[in-house]
Order: structure tokens, then sequence, then C-alpha cells
């Protein structure tokens, strides 16, 4: 959530550690100057806000439209901090071991062409340069902590500039990143067609609508690049990019905004070649296209007849993905579409079409009525056929509907009798329990002799039956068993 109340943010960040690290920033130490004189060592603190600047770089490489040239600046910028903190260092080390004592310091301050403050700190910048970078050709340390210092300075030129150089090696990477992506797939094609021995002219066309493709920017892929997006900025973006383009077609004109935004998120952009074929007549109509740019010309099957030549705004097959009943073409092309130079057209199917309508239904049978007014001025509508097809199509809905409602009437009585079924269960279960148990201060009755006795024979006699009338014959057994 987004909070603009100053009170409420001025609260929050005096109690993070944000604001001591920023008072420690700006406390004045500079009054010690009273006490210990001049000492730039007093104004270290200011350092503490570098990562401050670290935060700015962050804020302003996600809201600029440039943020390579932004990177590549912070890298800048980064390089001149370390070297100028290293040429103060430099400077404040020869003070100590004393100016112009050999010739690894700074020379002495009281030549006059090396008194000036600009002298100073060029000449320790440059010094600093060359130090950090490796690059030597300077003078060579006379004592201990010129030699402990320097060493200092080499290692950490070397870790630092290392990785310095590597940033750079991948912003130069990513600025070339999309062009390098393209061309990927650019010798892939390639290769496929040289692997297929595709003819020399084909070859020759595909190229050309890569290059058409990529000098256009119509190489981006929008469903790529938005679907990190949550849906509805999504199809914030859509419509602005999309909306208009999609009010010109005529039967699209008086849909509810709702319809509006289902369909610009299904929008795709097609380039089409010179001489390519749209559609050919006697096609089956699953798309229909809007004209973003170029030119179009509906022609005879054979192509040379030119009936009438389409331009940008210009829109065509929207009645064949209405799938219309009673439409006499069948949903099958009238005509021939063919493209007269590249042509960048949004193509959106019959399938995304019905998606989109399934929860208009009412935009739905709008749009069914405006595409059967355009074929009855155009004499293409059965009516007779369309009527036909209305009452079939209601019928099939009214079973539908019954076969649903039965289904969900059958699924009740089953529930209903696993329920008594349960319970019933439940209430028998204690019943059997207690039937099964003695009842209490009874003594156990002890088994019956005389009536185990006359079960063991009965359990006898039942067996010498049986081993009777498995050793009559069988012909006896087939003469029983038919009387």
């Amino acid at each position: 959530m987004l909070c603009r109340n100053v009170h409420t943010l001025t609260k929050r960040y005096i109690k993070s550690w944000k604001f001591i690290v920023d008072i420690f920033c700006i406390f004045p130490f500079d009054f010690l100057y009273i006490l210990v004189g001049y000492n730039a060592f007093l104004r270290m603190n200011r350092c503490l806000k570098v990562w401050r600047l670290r935060e700015f770089f962050n804020l302003a490489e996600t809201h600029t439209n440039y943020p390579n040239l932004l990177r590549v600046a912070n890298l800048i910028l980064i390089i001149i901090i370390i070297i100028h903190w290293n040429c103060c260092l430099y400077f404040a080390i020869s003070r100590y071991l004393g100016f112009g004592s050999d010739g690894w310091t700074y020379p002495d301050v009281t030549d006059p062409n090396f008194s000036s403050f600009w002298k100073q700190y060029v000449f320790c910048f440059y010094w600093s340069t060359l130090t950090l970078t490796t690059i030597g050709d300077t003078a060579y340390p006379e004592k201990t902590v010129s030699f402990i210092y320097c060493i200092t300075c080499s290692l950490i030129g070397v870790l630092i500039f290392a990785t310095i150089f590597g940033n750079v090696g991948a912003l130069i990477n990513e600025m070339d990143a999309a062009r390098n992506d393209f061309q990927h797939k650019v010798d892939a094609v390639k290769r496929y067609m040289e692997v297929r021995q595709v003819t020399g002219l084909v070859q020759e066309r595909v190229v050309k609508w890569f290059d058409y493709t990529w000098n256009n920017k119509e190489s981006v892929d929008d469903s790529k690049n938005l679907e990190h997006l949550p849906e509805k900025l999504r199809a914030e973006i859509c419509i602005h990019v999309h909306l208009r383009t999609l009010r010109q077609v005529k039967i699209f004109s008086d849909c509810e905004p709702g319809v509006l935004v289902e369909l610009v998120l299904k929008l795709k952009l097609q380039v089409f070649s010179p001489g390519d074929y749209v559609c050919r007549k006697g096609d089956i109509g699953k798309e229909m296209y809007i004209i973003k740019k170029g030119k179009l010309q509906v022609c005879s099957e054979d192509g040379k007849v030119v009936f009438v030549t389409l331009v940008e705004g210009a829109t065509f097959g929207e009645i064949s993905i209405l799938n219309l009943p009673g439409n006499k073409t069948g949903n099958r092309r009238t005509a021939s579409v063919r493209s007269v130079g590249f042509s960048d057209l949004f193509c959106l199917s019959k399938t995304d079409l019905l998606d989109a309508l399934k929860e208009y239904p009412e935009a739905r049978k709008s749009l069914t009525e405006i595409g059967k007014n355009i074929l009855r001025k155009d004499n293409l509508l059965d009516e007779e056929a369309a009527r036909r097809e209305e009452r079939r199509q209601q019928n099939l809905d009214k079973k539908i509907e019954l076969i649903a409602d039965a289904v969900d009437d059958l699924q009740k009585e089953v529930n209903k009798l696993v329920h008594k079924l349960s319970s019933k269960e439940d209430k028998e279960t204690p019943s059997n329990n207690d039937s099964i148990k003695p009842p209490q201060g009874a003594a156990a009755q002890p088994p019956d002799d005389k009536k185990s006795a006359t079960d063991s024979k009965e359990i006898k006699t039942s067996h010498q039956v049986t081993a009777k009338e498995e050793k009559k014959p069988s012909s006896i057994k087939k003469e029983e068993e038919d009387k």
C-alpha cells in the first residue's frame, strides 16, 4: 500500500536505522577544528552517505526508460569515487611522510609549480588512476609505509576493477540481448532452409521478412513482455494500444466494455510479405483481420482480377468467426486477399471470440443479430435454415437443462439413501453388542452335553448319506435328477 501521509512517514523514518545513520552523516564534527585545528578526517562521516547513492540508482533504474545507459553512468561514477578516495589517501600519506621527502611522495607544496589546489588534486588523481588500474609508470616507493600502501592499492585495484570490467562486459551483452536473440532465430531458420534445400527465392523472402520485422520493431512478442503483469494491468495496456483499432470493426462498435477488454487481450499481430495470400477463396473462415499498416487486394481465385483495395483500418472476415446459422457461404471465404507490400494485421480467431463471449450471452445475441443484418443486406442469409437451426439449438439447450436437472435430483436421492443407511447402521450396532453381552450377575452356563452329542450324531449321519450318494452310479444319478 502506498502511504502519502507525511506524519506517518516521519514516524516510521525516525524509528528506522536509516535515521540514525543520516544523523551521524550530517553531524557537525567540523566544530572540533576549534580544538585540534583543521583536519580533513573529521569530515569522514560524510562518506557514509554513499549507501544513499546506491539506493537512488536502484530506484532510478526501475523508473527510467534507458536502464542500460544509467548502469553505465553508475559504473563510471563508482570508478571515479574509488579513484578519488585513493588519491586523497595518497595525499594524506605524503603529508605524514613529508612532502618531497623522497621520489614517491607528493612534491614539496612550497614549490610554486605544485602549490595550487588543482595541481595537487590532478597530480594525486593521476597517480591513483595509474596505481589502481595496475598500469604502473609511477615512482617506486622507498619507505616501508609506502611499500605496504602500494601493495594494498594494487590488490584492491585488481579485485575492484576486475569486477567493474566484468560488469561492463555484462552491460554490453545486455544492450544487444534482444538483437542477439533475434539473430539466433534467423540463423536457426537459415540452417533449416539449407538442410531442407529450400530454393533461393523463398530464402530471400524469408530474410526480407526478418529484416522488416526487426526494423519496424514488429519482432516484439507482447504476450511474453506482459506475462509478468497482473491481468487487470495487462488489460489496461492492451486497451491503450488496441482499443481504437478494435472499435473500427463494425460488429464490435456497440459492444459493452467488458467484451472489448476480453477481446483486446486476444488480438495477435501478424506480418505478411509482398505477394502473400492472407486467405484464399473457399477457405473456411477461422480468423478475422484488422489492417494496422499496409495495403491488401481483394482479388479473384487466380489473382488476376482485383475487386477492391483495403487500406489501414479496414477489416474483413468478421462474419465468418461468428459462425452464423443460415449463412449461404457456409463460413467460407468468398474471395482471395493478397498483401501488396509488407502488411501488419491484427488477428482474432473464432475460438478466442467464442471463449470471450461465454460469459456475455447478451453480447453474443447482439453480435449474432448484427451479423445477420449484414448478411441480409448482401442476400447471403437463408432465413428458413437460420430459424430451423435456432429451434434445434433451443431444443438441444432444453434437453441439456432437463438432463442436468435429472442428474441433480438423482444425486440428491442417492445422498438421502446413503444418509439413511449410515444412520440405520449406527442404530443397529449398539443393539447387536448388547444382545451378545451376558446379563450382569448371571453365572456362565455350562455347555449342554446331550445337545452337543445329538448335534455330532446328526453331522455324522449327514456325512454318511453324502458318501452313499457319491457311490451311486452316474446313470442312477441322472435318473434321479430327471425325476
